[in-house]
């Protein structure tokens, strides 16, 4: 198994294509002034000495050396060892809607970022637990099926758009169906869905889901985001404008809460119904009553013993360098011996 032990660091491998930019277009301004010298192949009878080759080979081994550092710093662990552990927990599915109506601002910074932030607080405080993530607009996908990895759920939480579901509306029904069918079938676990969603132009039989769920033991809460009053929808265009979502008469939408289609929703699922505001989303609420769930047995398979691995790409990178250095960028006549790349261009 192979990890990170600090991701943030590859963000400076931006570096790596603006380099290499800037030496494609200092290597064009050089040969434009030299052509302004006279004729090319006279200058190189004049300079015997001078590569063209050389600096472009001894700038890839800066940047192979640069990019072995940044990986280095990355921390790179390799999991040595595979073991099967048992853990008492519960099984806890979140489905997220990630329609347009989500990016709302009644809820500050908007319904859907703020919804991402609490579940990211709240999985930091799961011990053992057995967490997935669906998210649905107008369909329903599984982002993160049932893990005790709690950093990839955490990864993939971070991603999350509205783009990433292509066709826009609310199925919560479909949501919930996926979610069942997402549960283990054989587990024993309690089990327990937060639906997360302002519960606006929801789709499908949501009662008859919810019962279906029931039926197989599964308690089910929802987190209203959203106000009464409503906001408007904020949609950001190709050039980076943001306009707002306008109905077929051109007026403003205002997107509000539907918190009678939640609160039957919570009603069916014998779970409870919380509203969520500015100084709170409820999630807090909710693991106080998931942890009173019965917690039983979860066999997992992890991998322990993490070995760091950045020692052989700081070599890589010390070679690389090394490399650099022997490397002349002119030829020498009484280097060349010496030289161990003897290059004639």
């Amino acid at each position: 198994m192979f990890r990170f032990g600090n991701n943030d660091v590859l963000y400076a491998l931006v570096i790596v294509p603006v380099m290499i930019i800037l030496f494609l277009v200092s290597r064009y301004m050089r040969k434009r002034s030299m052509r302004k010298f006279g004729d090319t192949d006279l200058l190189s009878q004049l300079t015997p000495y001078l590569s063209r080759l050389r600096p472009v080979i001894k700038f890839i081994f800066l940047l192979l050396a640069l990019t072995s550092v940044i990986f280095a710093m990355a921390d790179p662990q390799f999991g040595s060892k595979l073991e099967k552990v048992k853990r008492k927990g519960v099984e806890l599915i979140i489905a997220l809607d990630v329609s347009n109506s989500m990016l709302a601002e009644d809820i500050e910074p908007s319904r859907l970022e703020r919804a991402k932030r609490s579940i990211s607080q709240m999985i930091d405080r799961l011990r053992n637990d057995r967490i997935g993530l669906i998210v649905f607009a107008g369909d329903a996908y599984v982002q993160v099926p049932l893990t005790t990895d709690y950093s990839a759920v955490k990864m993939y939480l971070s991603s999350i758009t509205p783009e990433i579901v292509p066709r826009q509306g609310t199925a919560m029904g479909s949501a919930i169906d996926l979610a069942r069918e997402s549960f283990g079938k054989k587990s024993e676990l309690d089990k327990a869905l937060i639906v997360i969603t302002d519960g606006e132009n929801h789709q499908g039989n949501l009662v008859e889901a919810a019962q279906k769920a029931r039926k197989q033991d599964i308690t089910i809460h929802a987190i209203g985001m959203g106000t009464r009053q409503g906001a408007p929808i904020p949609l950001r265009e190709e050039n980076g404008q943001t306009v707002y979502q306008k109905d077929q008469q051109g007026n403003t939408v205002i997107s509000k809460l539907n918190a009678s289609t939640l609160k039957q929703l919570a009603s069916t699922g014998k779970g409870t119904y919380i509203q969520a505001s500015n100084a709170r989303t409820g999630l807090e609420q909710l693991f106080s009553e998931i942890s009173q769930m019965t917690k039983k047995e979860i066999e997992a398979k992890v991998y322990k013993d993490y070995e760091h691995r950045f020692q052989y790409l700081v070599g890589m990178a010390l070679f690389f360098l090394l490399l650099d250095l022997l490397l002349l960028e002119r030829r020498n006549k009484r280097l060349m011996r010496f030289n161990l790349f003897k290059v004639r261009r």
